[in-house]
């Protein structure tokens, strides 16, 4: 196959999006919009990524940002384990490099939260090394480029398109050629659908496009069924706030913070107020006697486990918090509180006052 490069790189000059880290593409730019775009639209990212630099402008500034102000800067991206290693690498950063990423791709990919890719990205495009950044885009590309169904989660096949990724690389222009890569996946050669292949800088060379097959690629190894967990929220407002409940340091959302709930498999839909309201009392929680009101039931996905939450809307009257507990204002839940996306079909009852 002759060297895709020229074509891609012509069309990518022309058509591609005008993008904050693009515009601006220093390692930390390029590191932080790349953590924050794992599992997140490029689209929905953007506030949170101009939100979180005019926040903590640089390398120094995130390593000694205080914990819960970090998680509430992240509050909406989900998947908060992406930020809490973004910290442990920006501390050993400051440790080790003097707060500037290093110019090295090993070294880069040593730290915390930053694998093949985000390192290849950071490298290519920050600091003109030679080197890959094959995301899912690129795989899709190139599987079908190729017409190549070999499953793209064998870390086997994933370094053979790798390979083949390399040999096109224009040694002047790796970051470019990255970056154009990953946006024709994303304009053009799109996971959802039929390719546009009519607006493809490739379409004369893609094999899969001549075999009828680009719907079909690349093959992708069957997803692991969820476990489904059921789960019991009891929403608790009194006149200072509402009750939240501060998770775990280790596991599922770890340290943030939820209204009350158990995901003991022992409660189910038929769970009745009144035991929830017998488990509000054993953790320290007076509740009035006012009938308790039924939460919508909602569920969310995290990847390998479903909630599927119901419960019930109580009130209290003013008394302490319970250890691991606080009750939150409407505008402390605004301003310091984090409150997980998991949440999101309850946030305006949390929020609103009693």
């Amino acid at each position: 196959m002759e060297n895709i490069s020229p074509a891609l790189l012509n069309w990518f000059y022309a058509n591609h999006r005008i993008l904050p880290f693009r515009s601006d593409p220093t390692p930390y730019h390029v590191w932080l919009s790349e953590i924050m775009l794992q599992q997140t639209r490029v689209s929905a990212a953007l506030p949170y990524y101009e939100r979180f630099l005019a926040a903590l402008p640089d390398i120094p500034a995130l390593a000694a940002c205080e914990e819960e102000k970090l998680h509430k800067l992240w509050e909406g991206l989900g998947y908060y384990s992406r930020v809490r290693n973004l910290q442990k690498a920006a501390k050993i950063v400051c440790e080790q490099y003097g707060g500037e990423l290093p110019a090295d791709y090993d070294a880069l990919r040593a730290l915390p939260g930053i694998g093949d890719y985000t390192a290849g990205a950071i490298a290519s495009i920050s600091f003109g090394l030679p080197v890959p950044a094959v995301d899912g885009n690129v795989l899709r590309v190139f599987s079908r480029l190729y017409n190549d169904d070999g499953l793209i989660t064998d870390p086997k096949v994933k370094r053979a398109f790798t390979a083949r990724v390399m040999e096109h690389q224009p040694p002047a222009a790796p970051g470019d050629y990255n970056q154009a890569l990953m946006e024709l996946g994303a304009l053009v050669c799109v996971p959802n659908g039929a390719p546009l292949c009519e607006q493809c800088p490739l379409a004369h060379l893609c094999q899969a496009r001549a075999a009828g097959t680009a719907l079909s690629l690349p093959r992708k190894a069957a997803p692991k069924a969820r476990r489904i967990e059921p789960v019991t929220l009891a929403v608790v407002r009194s006149p200072a706030g509402v009750l939240l409940q501060q998770r775990p340091e280790k596991g599922l959302l770890a340290g943030l913070w939820q209204p009350v709930l158990w995901e003991d498999t022992t409660l189910t839909a038929a769970e009745t107020p009144d035991e929830a309201r017998a488990r509000l009392a054993a953790l320290g929680v007076t509740c009035t006697p006012d009938a308790a009101k039924a939460l919508r039931p909602a569920k969310h996905i995290f990847s390998h486990i479903e909630w599927q939450m119901q419960g019930y809307l109580f009130a209290a009257d003013m008394q302490p918090a319970p250890a691991g507990c606080v009750w939150a204002s409407p505008e402390q839940l605004a301003a310091e509180y984090t409150l997980p996306g998991a949440f999101k079909a309850y946030k305006k009852l949390l929020a609103a006052a009693l």
